[in-house]
């Protein structure tokens, strides 16, 4: 006796008629077209092995489709959930402070600023509220403003 669906799909007119005209379009990704596909056949009253047969996609994939369907409707189609939120780890002072650093000499016995150097030496300033920062986030920081390490005019 086949188990029945924890969520179902119950398309509405208007709702079947955009996923039809979106596969016939061609000009979605990939995913999208399956999950639009997996939404049609499960209207259908298919179960999710059939549907996932006849998609080609897994089983548990149509059941992820299904669960997104009934919480968010058409839009778990096309729309992902952000996997990370990232805050900035600096203000414009303090990128303006690192940058001057950068400006600054070397410390004794170096000949150039390293972008490892230049984090431990912000993260050790009295002035900078920052507990800690990595080599990588000092490297985009001196990109974005169009500096590097290797430029002649640093260090």
């Amino acid at each position: 006796m086949p188990r029945t669906q924890q969520y179902s799909v119950d398309l509405s007119a208007d709702e079947r008629a955009e996923l039809n005209a979106m596969l016939s379009a061609g000009t979605y990704k990939t995913r999208e077209l399956t999950r639009a596909r997996c939404l049609l056949h499960a209207d259908d009253g298919l179960t999710d092995p059939e549907v996932s047969e006849a998609v080609g996609c897994h089983p548990g994939t149509v059941g992820r489709i299904r669960k997104r369907y009934t919480k968010n409707g058409l839009e778990a189609i096309t729309r992902r959930k952000a996997d990370r939120i990232y805050e900035r780890k600096l203000d414009g002072r303090e990128e303006a402070h690192l940058i001057a650093l950068a400006f600054s000499d070397p410390p004794e016995g170096r000949s150039r600023w390293s972008l490892h150097l230049l984090a431990d030496h912000f993260v050790a300033l009295s002035e900078i509220d920052v507990e800690s920062i990595s080599h990588e986030t000092v490297r985009q920081i001196l990109k974005k403003h169009n500096y590097t390490i290797t430029d002649p005019n640093l260090g």
